[in-house]
C-alpha cells in the first residue's frame, strides 16, 4: 500500500474510534467525497443499518447543480441529509469527517446540515 493511502487510512481510524470511544449512543453522520461527487449518510452504529443517505448523484440533487465537486453541491447535500434525517426522527448525530480536513466541501456540508437543524 502507498504511503498517502497509509497516512490516509490511520488518519480515518483514528478519528473513528474517537468517535466510538466519546458518543456511542448517537448516530453517525459520515461524510465521503471523490473527486467528482460527495456523499453523506447517517449510520446507526447499534444495528450497523443505514438511516439516510444524500449524495450529488441523487436525481432530485443532480439536477440543480452545475458539479458535484464544489462547496455549493456540499452545502445542497448538508440540507438534504439534514432534511431527511430530521424526516426520520433524528436530531442528534456526530460528525465523522473520516479523513478528510474539516475545511471546503466537508466545512460546507457540516455547516448545512446544521443549518438544516441537525445538531452536532
Amino acid at each position: 500500500m502507498s504511503t498517502n493511502k497509509k497516512t490516509l487510512q490511520k488518519r480515518r481510524h483514528r478519528v473513528r474510534k474517537a468517535l466510538r470511544r466519546n458518543e456511542n449512543t448517537r448516530a453517525r453522520l459520515s461524510v465521503h467525497r471523490s473527486g467528482k461527487n460527495i456523499y453523506a449518510q447517517i449510520i446507526d452504529d447499534t444495528k450497523n443499518v443505514t438511516l439516510a443517505s444524500a449524495s450529488t448523484m441523487d436525481k432530485d440533487v443532480k439536477g440543480k447543480l452545475k458539479s458535484g465537486s464544489n462547496t455549493k453541491a456540499a452545502g445542497e447535500i448538508g440540507k438534504s441529509i439534514a432534511e431527511k434525517a430530521l424526516a426520520a426522527g433524528i436530531k442528534e448525530v456526530v460528525f465523522d469527517r473520516g479523513a478528510y480536513v474539516y475545511h471546503g466541501r466537508i466545512k460546507a456540508l457540516a455547516e448545512a446540515a446544521r443549518a438544516g437543524g441537525l445538531k452536532f
